[in-house]
């Protein structure tokens, strides 16, 4: 009799366990803040980082623009590839309303200013130091990633993988303000 009454104790005690596990993870789900997902015709996400120069870049600051955000590594050879055609794009539509970022996802300054100055390029490169920005910006591991961004702060096009000259350039002139 007195092992059947300690079996039914723990017994007890393991479904009650059970029972405030499911309470805790059907309150935690229920009020938890919701991840917006980032998408075609969203607000595209405010920020501020800090290019290779010092100076800060914050999307705000670029109203009234398009904006060219390219989401980059220096392991990834897609990206080293459509830098090129990116810098000879950059310098035909800056002066036409349109701004690029390059946004490095979180590597030092050294890696990214030596891969940066064997490149040659000349538009803004900053770094995600925090890897904030690739959050809010829902960019996951496949680099490179690009998101195109109205002069009226909204985004217009999510593009991942490589793209070639042509692509830029279309994508360059879509974001032009009117």
């Amino acid at each position: 009799m007195e092992k059947k009454k300690k079996r039914s104790i723990v017994r007890g005690i393991i479904l009650g366990v059970l029972l405030a596990a499911i309470v805790y993870t059907v309150y935690t789900t229920a009020t938890k803040d919701k991840i917006k997902i980032l998408q075609e015709g969203s607000q595209a996400p405010d920020f501020e980082l800090v290019d290779l120069n010092g100076e800060t870049h914050r999307l705000s600051d670029y109203k009234g623009k398009g904006v060219f955000l390219n989401f980059w590594g220096t392991w990834c050879p897609p990206c080293e590839r459509e830098m090129p055609a990116m810098d000879r794009q950059y310098k035909v539509f800056k002066d036409q309303g349109v701004e690029m970022l390059a946004v490095n996802i979180a590597q030092s300054d050294f890696e990214v200013q030596s891969f940066i100055s064997n490149l040659g390029v000349d538009f803004p490169v900053v770094i995600d130091k925090t890897r904030s920005v690739q959050k809010a910006y829902n960019v996951g591991a496949a680099l490179p990633a690009t998101v195109l961004v109205t002069p009226e702060g909204k985004v217009k096009k999510i593009i991942t993988g490589e793209m070639t000259e042509a692509d830029i350039a279309g994508f360059l002139e879509s974001i032009k303000p009117e």
